[in-house]
């Protein structure tokens, strides 16, 4: 089982990054060509709304990503270090805290519409976005 873990700091520019990078490692374990597209996008909605939670609640933690290869599963977990973050985001003041669950609502939704194999959880460390897809590493060169 190959790991790759990336942090980055919460900002927006370096979304694009991560996204680069799920595809790249995606494509070496072998997830079929066809769904790379809903790769990027998938880890590019659970990374916004991370980089989102930590702006909104003033962290300075970075993004966590981490992409793991195994037999036929391709996985990527995406967490921040908002506590109980994997529901609605939380704080704020009313209305701020109506337009975040929004968003964070709607992120976790196109998320859901990209990826079949899904896990939210949360905990007093933070919130992780678990995706997984079917991959066939290529064949071993002779």
């Amino acid at each position: 089982m190959a790991t790759v873990e990336l942090r980055f700091s919460a900002q927006p520019e370096h979304v694009r990054t991560a996204r680069l990078v799920a595809a790249a490692v995606a494509r070496r374990a072998g997830v079929d060509e066809a769904v790379l597209d809903e790769v990027r996008l998938a880890v590019g909605e659970a990374c916004s709304r991370a980089v989102g939670l930590h702006r909104s609640h003033g962290l300075t933690a970075p993004v966590r990503v981490v992409l793991s290869e195994e037999e036929k599963t391709f996985s990527i977990e995406v967490g921040d270090e908002v506590p109980g973050s994997g529901g609605a985001a939380a704080g704020g003041a009313a209305d701020e805290e109506a337009d975040a669950e929004g968003e964070d609502e709607m992120g976790l939704a196109v998320i859901s519409g990209l990826v079949d194999d899904m896990e939210v959880s949360s905990s007093e460390e933070g919130g992780v976005i678990r995706m997984s897809w079917p991959a066939a590493p290529p064949p071993a060169a002779s």
